[in-house]
């Protein structure tokens, strides 16, 4: 069995869902099949929730009209027969109606909203179940919130997944096609919650390594994930395989084509992971597994919205201790640390999530001495084979920056990523920089010495 995951963007259209339905046709294998919701609905919903808090009735009932209007639209071209036109509407109507009633009750709840959230990927799974039975197709919608689990600490309970979805997939041998939703699950409080934004990538993950797939499939609008950014980058190309330890350093470092925590669980249980283009699907995509080829450098990323904090202390470095101290006040406020670099009498970290900032730099205080943060800066990434008897991959990648201001350098600590700061301002500049060197410059040096 495999598992295929579409985005919002792959059934964001009725003929998006048309060609979803032939690709599971042209392919023999049975399939566990995770839609997201369609593009747009998530935060259209988000909001209809933000104006439900802000009691501002009128609003949130025009969002919704908006919403269901769209969707009235989306079935009169879903659906070829008044058959299944009807069973269309009559789930527009349903879904749209508890949507009202999650809405008209006050106090709007986060328990709500996010019950309102999950009605995107439930309506873009019931529609396209009963778009497979207008079809004749042999499919069966199963319901992720009956078997999807997260614990207190919002983290998928894997042997609880597996052991409730294997289960519910005995029911039902007989299915060639098994339609589930990504991102919603339950809590431990049996409540309706979510796997955060992103997390359909993560819910295909999760099924299939809790059933020990043959393969995950994640299909988007993007042939594969590229070696760099192509909204700034001009010449990228798709990588057509990785390890699993490098597909999650481009995906945590900002490739967007892939949720960071998707790796995860297909890596624990050694089930490859495809990305595929769903208007291309002759494409081979990337391949994402234990094994690779040996190209040295695979991919470049870049990480927005990073701050610097610098701590420095000729009192306490050395003592034991310090860097426990340090990290425990990040571990306090659940404040992730990207890089880490550190000399005798200082340690330099980096973060993502600014929010709780002012309260870390007031507790790093009380026993060091901070610079002024650095905002504003960009972590760049480069992944690959790095292992420690490869040579000069670092001198290639500082001298192609050798004109860019680097605050700081992270190499060594993984056999797969060379990581650099410095300032948003330069990100353009040094990704096609790096992409040119790193990727062409060798080749166009053969070109030249080889030339008549």
């Amino acid at each position: 069995m495999q598992v295929w995951k579409f985005g919002g963007t792959s059934v964001g259209k009725p003929e998006r869902m048309h060609s979803i339905r032939e690709l599971l046709d042209s392919d023999p294998n049975r399939k566990i099949v995770v839609l997201s919701a369609l593009s747009g609905s998530t935060n259209a919903l988000i909001a209809i929730g933000e104006a439900a808090k802000a009691f501002d009735d009128t609003r949130a009932a025009a969002q919704i009209e908006d919403l269901k209007t769209h969707y009235g639209l989306f079935i009169k071209d879903l659906y070829a027969t008044p058959e299944g036109l009807a069973k269309g509407q009559n789930i527009v109507d349903t879904e749209f109606g508890y949507i009202k009633s999650l809405v008209g009750i006050k106090p709007f709840t986060i328990k709500k909203e996010k019950e309102l959230v999950a009605e995107g990927e439930i309506l873009s799974t019931k529609m396209f179940q009963a778009y497979l039975e207008e079809k004749g197709e042999n499919s069966v919608l199963l319901s992720a919130l009956d078997f999807m689990r997260i614990d207190a600490d919002g983290e998928p309970e894997l042997s609880t997944i597996e052991e409730k979805l294997v289960t519910i997939l005995n029911q039902y041998t007989d299915k060639q096609t098994i339609i589930t939703q990504g991102f919603i699950c339950r809590n431990p409080r049996d409540e309706v919650d979510n796997l955060k934004r992103g997390g359909s990538d993560y819910t295909a993950s999760l099924i299939g390594g809790a059933i020990r797939a043959d393969e995950i499939q994640i299909w988007t609008d993007i042939d594969g994930m590229h070696n760099n950014d192509p909204r700034i980058v001009k010449r990228t190309f798709p990588i057509r395989e990785l390890t699993f330890e490098e597909a999650a350093e481009l995906a945590y470092f900002g490739a967007k084509i892939l949720h960071p925590s998707t790796i995860t669980p297909a890596k624990l249980r050694g089930v490859p992971v495809r990305l595929k283009n769903t208007m291309q699907p002759e494409a081979p995509g990337t391949l994402i597994a234990n094994q690779t080829s040996d190209r040295e450098i695979k991919a470049i990323a870049a990480k927005d919205n990073i701050t610097a904090i610098y701590i420095h202390s000729t009192r306490m470095l050395n003592a034991y201790g310090f860097l426990r101290k340090v990290f425990e006040i990040f571990e306090k406020y659940k404040t992730p640390v990207d890089m880490i670099t550190t000399s005798e009498v200082s340690v330099s970290v980096t973060i993502d999530n600014s929010e709780h900032l002012e309260k870390i730099s007031a507790e790093l205080k009380e026993f060091a001495d901070l610079e002024e943060h650095d905002r504003d800066q960009n972590i760049i990434c480069v992944v690959g084979n790095f292992s420690a008897d490869k040579e000069g991959i670092a001198l290639k990648v500082l001298d192609a920056l050798k004109h860019i201001p680097i605050r700081m350098i992270s190499y060594g600590a993984s056999e797969h990523n060379l990581s650099l700061l410095i300032h948003s301002k330069y990100k353009s500049e040094a990704l096609n920089v790096l992409n040119e060197r790193l990727f062409y410059y060798e080749d166009a040096m053969k070109d030249i010495f080889t030339a008549p």
